[in-house]
């Protein structure tokens, strides 16, 4: 159990603690006050402050605070997988250099025990807006989304830091998913009979096989990626697509960022007409930086990658609405399974098991 501490003291772990006191030495300006404008707990928790600055400082007027879940069991969970110290260490160590948008960063922390906090742009603000795959325009978002991931990738591709001070993308429970069976398993109690014999012919392939599978979907050229770019996770400034939520970043291969975003949150209908066409669009950006992927290979990527696509969505689909609103989480699982079926992933994933 933690114990309490002092408000303003070191990492906060409840919004009552991002006191005027503590905000002034994060912000590094004088905070005459603050005023919680909305507060919520999911995977971490969150809030929107309000900031009234002092001394004629100006700033933001208003601020997006990461701090811990505020529910205890929840807590303990986001301290096992890693979410929230991953999250902050990527805004404090990466968020500077990343050539793509993102909130802007006004404080990042981590300490020993494992408290994180992050102060970031309030995304609540005019010219933002949330993208959804209901969008009638969300064919030109993907499109943005997939040349934003394109310029990530390439700026990282096989970059020895991964290895050394980046090294810390591949710690956490978060990063596996060799035992992801259970919640597929769960899956295939609860959505079996509704999803198709595609759905059922994989639920049951993972839970019978996946530690191998998760090899072979940790296979490829390593780059720096998202982790989790479905579109809940994502914002558009005008015409460029920015990412936020970085609890899943990664070091990865760069195709599964691409799969993941095409087979979770992108209509079936819009996917089969652009998939082809995007995913040379992503070619095209990483080969201007010197890196050879051929589309016959990236092809082959994606058709196997869509499979982890489709063991998020099923995964948050299994856990009702504890990770994502039912809605959210059943419809990414219909996509990703529709992508799945379309792209004969199961075969593909069959051959390589043999």
């Amino acid at each position: 159990m933690t114990e309490p501490r002092a408000p303003g003291a070191g990492i906060p772990l409840e919004v009552a603690e991002a006191t005027p006191e503590w905000l002034a030495e994060a912000l590094g300006v004088p905070v005459r006050g603050v005023t919680v404008l909305d507060a919520h707990s999911g995977t971490t928790g969150r809030a929107r402050l309000g900031v009234e600055y002092g001394d004629g400082a100006t700033g933001p007027d208003s601020v997006f605070l990461k701090l811990a879940p505020f529910d205890e069991r929840q807590r303990r969970f986001v301290d096992a997988v890693g979410l929230g110290v991953a999250e902050a260490r990527f805004y404090r160590d990466v968020g500077a250099e990343v050539p793509i948008r993102i909130p802007e960063v006004h404080h990042a922390a981590i300490d020993e025990s494992g408290r994180f906090v992050m102060l970031l742009e309030d995304l609540e603000a005019p010219g933002l807006r949330f993208p959804s795959p209901d969008d009638p325009d969300v064919a030109d978002s993907v499109a943005a989304i997939v040349e934003a991931l394109a310029r990530l990738h390439a700026r990282y591709w096989a970059d020895p830091r991964l290895d050394g001070e980046l090294h810390w993308v591949t710690e956490g429970w978060r990063v596996g998913f060799e035992g992801a069976g259970p919640f597929i398993g769960r899956a295939l109690d609860q959505f079996g009979d509704e999803m198709g014999p595609t759905f059922r012919r994989l639920a049951e392939l993972f839970v019978a096989r996946a530690p191998e599978i998760a090899a072979l979907l940790g296979a490829g050229p390593p780059t720096l990626i998202h982790g989790d770019p479905h579109l809940g996770n994502l914002f558009m400034d005008g015409t460029t697509a920015g990412f936020f939520d970085w609890g899943m970043v990664w070091r990865a291969t760069g195709v599964r960022d691409f799969a993941y975003v095409l087979g979770n949150s992108t209509r079936t209908e819009v996917r089969r007409a652009h998939e082809q066409e995007w995913l040379r669009r992503y070619l095209d950006v990483i080969a201007a930086s010197g890196i050879d992927l051929g589309f016959d290979e990236a092809w082959r990527q994606y058709r196997l990658l869509v499979v982890y696509a489709w063991n998020s969505a099923t995964s948050t689909a299994a856990m009702g609405s504890r990770w994502q609103t039912e809605e959210v989480g059943q419809g990414g699982m219909a996509r990703a399974t529709q992508a799945v079926e379309d792209l004969e992933s199961v075969a593909l994933l069959e051959e390589l098991l043999a």
